[in-house]
C-alpha cells in the first residue's frame, strides 16, 4: 500500500480533491507542542501563585517534575515576603525593660535589626518629653525595635546628669549614642527633630528632607532681621 505521507504527484492529486488529508507539517507540530508545554506552564504558575504556603506544601506532589524547580524559587520568596511582613509587625510600640533583659532584647535582638534604647529616669521632664515621642515614632516605624529602661537598671550608678541617653544599636553593637539634654536640644525638641535625629543613624528611614529645627532657627533669624530697627548711615551736616 502506498505511503499516503509520500511525496508524490499521485498522493498530491488526492489532497487537491480531498480523498487523502493535508500533509503533515513537522513543524507545525512542534510549534503546537511548545505552545501546549506553555500553557501547562502558565497554568501551573497560575495556580501555585494563587496559594498559600501551606497549600503549596500539601499539593506539592500533584506538580510536574519539570515545575519543581519554578515551585521551590517561588515558595522562597513567598517566605521571604512573609517573614518581612512579620518583622514589620512584630514592633510598634516601646519596650520597657531592665537589666537582666538587656542582653536577650538589645544584643541578641536579631541579625540586621535596629535597636533604640532610652536610659531615663522618673521626673526628669526631658526624658518624658523623649518618652511620648518615641512612643509615637515607634509607631510609626514599626521594623524598628524602640526599648526604654530606667537607667540604674542596666547601668549601675549611671550619673543622671548624662540623661535622657539614647543608644543606637545593630547588629548587638552600638552605632550612635546621644548623651545628655543638651544633644537634643532641651525641652524645645519636637517629635520631628527627634525623627530626624535617629534616621541620621540609618535606624529610621525618614521622609523629612531636612532638619527641622533649622527650619525654625532661620525662620527666628529671619524674624529678627525683619523686626531689627533700622538705623541712618548719614550724618548729618553742621
Amino acid at each position: 500500500m502506498q505511503d499516503p505521507n509520500a511525496d508524490t504527484e499521485w498522493n498530491d492529486i488526492l489532497r487537491k480533491k480531498g480523498i487523502l488529508p493535508p500533509k503533515e507539517d513537522p513543524d507545525k507540530e512542534i510549534e503546537a507542542l511548545e505552545e501546549e508545554i506553555i500553557q501547562n506552564q502558565q497554568s501551573v504558575v497560575k495556580r501555585y501563585e494563587d496559594m498559600t504556603l501551606d497549600e503549596l506544601e500539601e499539593n506539592e506532589d500533584e506538580f510536574a517534575e519539570e515545575d519543581e524547580r519554578a515551585i521551590e524559587m517561588y515558595r522562597q520568596q513567598r517566605l521571604a515576603e512573609w517573614k518581612a511582613k512579620q518583622m514589620k509587625k512584630v514592633f510598634g510600640e516601646v519596650l520597657e525593660i531592665s537589666g537582666p533583659e538587656y542582653v536577650q532584647e538589645v544584643t541578641k535582638a536579631g541579625e540586621g535589626l535596629w535597636v533604640i534604647l532610652h536610659l531615663y529616669k522618673q521626673g526628669i521632664p526631658i526624658c518624658a518629653l523623649i518618652n511620648r515621642h518615641l512612643s509615637e515614632l515607634a509607631k510609626k516605624f514599626p521594623e524598628t525595635k524602640f526599648i526604654k529602661a530606667i537607667s540604674t537598671t542596666c547601668i549601675p550608678n549611671y550619673p543622671d546628669r548624662n540623661l535622657p541617653t539614647v543608644f543606637i544599636y545593630r547588629d548587638g553593637d552600638i552605632k550612635v549614642q546621644y548623651v545628655g539634654p543638651l544633644v537634643f536640644g532641651g525641652m524645645n525638641l519636637t517629635k520631628d527633630e527627634l525623627e530626624w535625629k535617629l534616621s541620621r543613624s540609618g535606624a529610621i528611614k525618614t521622609e523629612l528632607e531636612e532638619n527641622p529645627r533649622q527650619q525654625i532657627e532661620d525662620r527666628m533669624m529671619s524674624s529678627i532681621r525683619t523686626n531689627a530697627p533700622t538705623t541712618n548711615s548719614d550724618s548729618e551736616e553742621d
